[in-house]
This record gives C-alpha cells, structure tokens and sequence, in this order.
C-alpha cells in the first residue's frame, strides 16, 4: 500500500490564487489523503474561497505569525507519512505527486524530494525561466555555498514525515530563506531525490516573497549563523567560501535595485572573505548596463 499523502498549503491574502493552487491539487493523477490549508490571518476572501471546496479541504486559520509558523501548524495537523508544501500562489502539474511518491519508493533513505519548476508572468501567463536543475549529491554542501544543483525550488518539496520532525521543521526567525534553511537541515541528515520535470508552476509577481531583497539578507545571514554554529570541522572548512559567495550574491542584488550603499558593504565583505570576488564586482557595473540594453531592446 502506497504511503498516505498531506498537502500543506499556507496562505496570507492571497484569495485571487488560492483556488487554482487547490484545484492543481484535487487534480492530481495521484491523489493526496488530505488538503491542509493555513490561513495566516487573511483579510482578504481566502476563507470563503477554500470552503466552496466543501470537505475536500481541511481549514484552519490563525493570527498572523508568518509562513514557517502556518507550514509547522498544518504539518502539526496532518496525517500523512509524506508531506508536500504548496505555495498558495502557486500550482502544480498533474503528475507532480505521482513523480514524487515513485522516488520515495527506491529508498527508505530518501528524506526529501523535489521537482523542476516553470516561472511564469502573473500579469500575462507568459514564462519567465524553466530550473530543471536539481541535486541528488551533496545538496547540502551546495545550499551552503550555494552552488551547484541544490533544490530546484524551495517552496516545491515532499518529505518524509520523520524527515520534517528530526530536522525540527520550519524556523520562524529566518523569514524569507526559511525553505532554504529547512531543506539544509533536512539534507544534512537524509538523502535526496529529484524530479528533472518542470512540474511545479512558480508565480512571479509584485508579492512575491524573492522580492524582498532585505528579508532574503537578514534572513540568510540567520541561516549562516545557525550553519556554522557547529563543530563539525568539515562544515567549518566552507565558512569563508560560504560567506564570500553569500555576500556576492547580495551585493549584487541591492546594485540591480539602486541600494548602492548596501551592494557596497557586501562587496567589501566578500573581497575579504574571498579574494577572488573581486573579478565580479569589477564587471557588475557592464553586466547591468548590458542588460538594460536588452530590456529597452
């Protein structure tokens, strides 16, 4: 017999996209046990929206304390041996849990899986980008550096159910990187497995939490402080290159948005850390005058 499913699905105003992301779910070719959605304090239609699903979803709702909260709370309220996270602005391709479960089958080892994603415009339903690179190897020394095939997309994971609980699940203080944290911590102990199949649809809009430039830089610095408060020499040997490539990744996201000041301190800190940084920032300016040029092209 087939591992039961829980969906997850938090939400926070955002009653123009839910229904779609639900329906994504009640279409599945494999169908789940149960649909959990995590009204975070909406005041928008959310409620009314999801109980026009009837029984066909479970509702609960709870003071706005933000996203890992909601996604702790519906696991807290589930069943299932194996859970799966929707973002309430996002949606699934048919397949999605079939794909899933298939890899959950090969080992009793494997902790996590994750699909490839479509972005796609809100605005016009037109796609951005296809990211249908993902790790099976190493993913946890990749998230920590961030580079190489880590989690094709962080809001679009299944995991075991004592995977979740043995990684101590989603972390409140690290809003805005808590999938990347928690899928680090979850990496650290079991192994992954990958869908190569854009089979999650990632909506890219004004909303969307990647925008929050801020967030992402107070929030990944509270995942580094927590990676590296640790004694295992061989994490502790990646601190430099980590840092040196997190404040890189950083400075350059505040230069594309005008935050000069900020891009600054980060490129000086990553300079230190990583002296070979210094070729990127020599070239950043041309990269964004390059891109302009294609944007007004």
């Amino acid at each position: 017999m087939p591992p039961s499913i829980s969906v997850v699905i938090p939400t926070y105003n955002y009653g123009r996209y839910i229904a779609t992301a639900v329906q994504s779910v009640l279409d599945q070719t494999h169908p789940p046990d149960e649909i959990i959605v995590v009204d975070d304090g909406s005041t928008d239609d959310t409620r009314e929206t999801i109980h026009g699903f009837g029984d066909s979803v479970r509702y609960f709702h709870q003071e706005n304390s933000g996203v890992s909260v909601a996604r702790n709370h519906g696991v807290e309220k589930s069943v299932g041996k194996l859970i799966a996270f929707l973002d309430s602005d996002d949606y699934w391709e048919p397949t999605c849990l079939e794909t899933a479960v298939a890899k959950f089958e090969l080992s009793e080892r494997i902790g996590l899986v994750h699909w490839g994603l479509r972005e796609f415009d809100s605005a016009t339903g037109e796609t951005i980008g296809y990211y249908l690179e993902g790790g099976e190897q190493e993913v946890a020394k990749n998230l920590l550096l961030n580079e190489g095939p880590m989690i094709a997309g962080h809001g679009a994971i299944m995991v075991r159910r004592e995977a979740f609980f043995e990684a101590g699940g989603f972390d409140r203080d690290t809003e805005s990187s808590e999938d990347w944290d928690f899928c680090y911590r979850v990496t650290r102990k079991f192994d992954v497995a990958f869908v190569p199949e854009a089979l999650v649809n990632y909506r890219s809009h004004e909303g969307g939490a990647h925008r929050d430039i801020a967030g992402l830089d107070r929030g990944m610095s509270r995942f580094y402080e927590k990676a590296f408060a640790t004694d295992d020499v061989a994490v502790l040997k990646l601190r430099r290159r980590a840092y040196g490539n997190f404040h890189k990744i950083m400075a350059g996201s505040y230069f594309h948005v005008g935050a000069y000041g900020k891009s600054m301190s980060h490129a000086a800190r990553s300079i230190l850390t990583k002296p070979g940084n210094i070729a990127y920032f020599l070239r950043l300016p041309f990269r964004r005058l390059a891109s302009r040029r294609r944007t007004s092209d």
